[in-house]
């Protein structure tokens, strides 16, 4: 009865929150996607954190920039932008657009997910990015702390050489990313290739363009499969 009406009430507070915050062009609905951007997609903590940290040459990682930041950034020269939270009609997205097309940044948008082992096709769209898009460039997801941690330990392996035991500290505490729940699937992932490369030599990329295959990864992840039984 009670997990009963928690779900209800679970269900009923997602339909209000996507209820709004949808609309930027009128001014009375802009006002209340200020709002929900600031409450719902906690902005106004990413005004003053902001977790952005070099990667590599001309490439930095961050959670989801505001508009001064997306001013500053413009000013430190950076061209693009990867949103690695997807395109998506509610606010965050909407105000990340339109800063972007008012400073003349690039923006690129492809879906990968903090919790859950993105599948191959949606990799492979975001290092086919990193490899095009002009430069200095910025990735991010929310909180910059998974996907983006995710992505710039990819970044490293493929485009500077870092070995995998190295590259892996892109997901640590330092950038507030959390191992023991769910979303240490992202090591997960680093692990399992770890331990195929152990076996024989193969690059980050290739595995994932060859043999990554996410529903795999995301059971073993799950039931707890030693990565070297998965690799």
């Amino acid at each position: 009865m009670l997990k009963k009406l928690a779900k209800t009430l679970d269900e009923k507070e997602r339909q209000w929150r996507y209820s709004f915050g949808r609309n930027i062009t009128d001014p009375v609905e802009r006002r209340k996607s200020v709002w929900h951007y600031n409450m719902f997609d906690h902005a106004f903590l990413r005004a003053v954190w902001t977790n952005f940290y070099p990667v590599s040459k001309d490439v930095w990682r961050s959670n989801q920039p505001t508009h001064k930041r997306f001013m500053k950034y413009r000013d430190m020269g950076i061209r693009s932008v990867i949103n690695l939270r997807g395109v998506d009609l509610q606010c965050h997205y909407l105000f990340e657009k339109e800063s972007c097309d008012m400073l003349g940044i690039e923006l690129h948008s492809t879906v990968l997910w903090a919790r859950s082992a993105a599948n191959r096709e949606n990799i492979v769209a975001v290092i086919d990015l990193m490899r095009t898009v002009k430069k200095p460039m910025m990735f991010h997801c929310k909180s910059g702390a998974d996907r983006a941690g995710f992505c710039a330990a990819m970044y490293q392996m493929i485009f500077d050489g870092v070995p995998v035991q190295k590259a892996r500290e892109q997901l640590s505490l330092k950038f507030i990313h959390l191992k023991w729940g769910k979303t240490g699937v992202q090591d997960y992932i680093l692990d399992v290739f770890e331990a195929r490369q152990a076996k024989s030599d193969i690059d980050f990329e290739t595995w994932i363009r060859t043999e990554y295959d996410n529903d795999v990864i995301q059971n073993g992840f799950d039931s707890k499969t030693p990565p070297v039984q998965i690799a």
